[in-house]
């Protein structure tokens, strides 16, 4: 059974059932009332953030980044600069400039702040590289981050280089992560279903065409990359204030992997796939390092090697690519029953309103 790959479906409920899903993750953080669920849930919202920004720009324009973790650094570090105390700043981050190192900021202000210098400094970058396509770009993206890490790594005076950066805000009620996840999920909706993410998934299957059309493919993916930076820069300072400390190490091969990987399980091409392979996944992850932190059974303490994580994340993908190559959503979006059917009663519908082939 082979299915065409499908366009985001034109209908609200999208985007209503993904806000359910989320809704549904706060109240049972709030109900359990558990300080460790609540943490993992607030990452579960961190990491939606994350990969639906992955997935605004790789999913509609097809080209892999390896490099947008760099802009969760970036909106990171911003949202630290602007919200630790002023003393703590002049004593170890002399190099920042007068009105930052005098600024102490909300955290709510830290991360608009965070969104805006991520998507500025995404919109630069993108100037250069979305002209490039396939291997070339995605190598080139790779490099960005390279750059963007060795950079936070070494300037002492701006970044504290290695040491850690301490003293940021910690956030620990669950509603300002799950507004943020709201919101990016509603602003990848409807950027997926305007002129321009359409034009751009348009490039992505066929972009001979859609260039002979008179879609301006650079520009479209520049627009996308934009918009993803910011998210990723949001992504960034949520993820400082839930921890209430940044290194440059963090927003590096690990969290790339381990959000790539969540795109490409729930389903490359779709926003609901996005959501939901952060949620399956992180079940996972989360039952990993119960697992990994030891069970007792019977008075025996059964404990799995440190490590297994990643090592079961990657054989998650392996099967997911042998048996479900576009994901666990197969690149459909979430609709309600009554529109993934068609009027016959036959085959589901894909995302587009195509019913699948046999």
């Amino acid at each position: 059974m082979s299915e065409r790959p499908s366009i985001l479906a034109q209908t609200w409920t999208t985007p209503v059932i993904l806000i359910a899903i989320l809704a549904a993750l706060a109240l049972a953080a709030v109900l359990v009332g558990s300080g460790p669920f609540n943490q993992t849930i607030i990452e579960i919202f961190i990491r939606v953030v994350l990969v639906v920004g992955l997935y605004v720009f790789i999913g509609n324009s097809g080209v892999i980044s390896f490099g947008h973790i760099g802009f969760t650094c970036l909106g990171a570090y911003m949202t630290a600069w602007l919200t630790i105390l002023p003393a703590m700043k002049k004593s170890k981050l002399k190099g920042l400039p007068d009105i930052i190192l005098n600024a102490k900021l909300h955290y709510s202000l830290g991360l608009i702040a965070a969104a805006v210098f991520a998507a500025v400094c995404a919109y630069l970058i993108g100037k250069v590289l979305m002209r490039l396509s396939g291997i070339a770009a995605s190598i080139a993206t790779f490099a960005v981050l390279a750059v963007i890490i060795q950079v936070y790594s070494n300037w002492d005076s701006v970044t504290g280089a290695q040491s850690s950066v301490v003293g940021i805000p910690i956030v620990r009620v669950i509603w300002p992560y799950f507004i943020c996840a709201v919101v990016v999920v509603i602003v990848a909706y409807l950027h997926a279903i305007s002129r321009s993410g359409l034009a751009l998934r348009a490039a992505r299957d066929e972009a001979t065409a859609a260039a002979a059309s008179g879609v301006d493919i650079p520009r479209e993916r520049l627009f996308a990359f934009t918009i993803s930076g910011a998210m990723m820069g949001l992504g960034g300072a949520m993820f400082a204030h839930s921890v209430g400390v940044v290194t440059p190490d963090t927003f590096y091969l690990g969290l790339t992997f381990i959000t790539l990987s969540m795109l490409v399980v729930g389903g490359m091409n779709s926003l609901s796939g996005a959501v939901l392979g952060v949620v399956v996944l992180s079940i996972i992850i989360q039952l990993l390092r119960w697992l990994e932190k030891g069970v007792d059974l019977g008075g025996t303490v059964f404990a799995l090697p440190l490590g297994v994580q990643e090592i079961a994340i990657g054989v998650v993908m392996i099967v997911i690519l042998m048996y479900r190559p576009t994901g666990l959503t197969r690149n459909r979006e979430l609709v309600w029953p009554s529109k993934r059917l068609s009027a016959a009663g036959g085959p589901p519908a894909s995302a587009d309103g195509t019913t699948a082939k046999t």
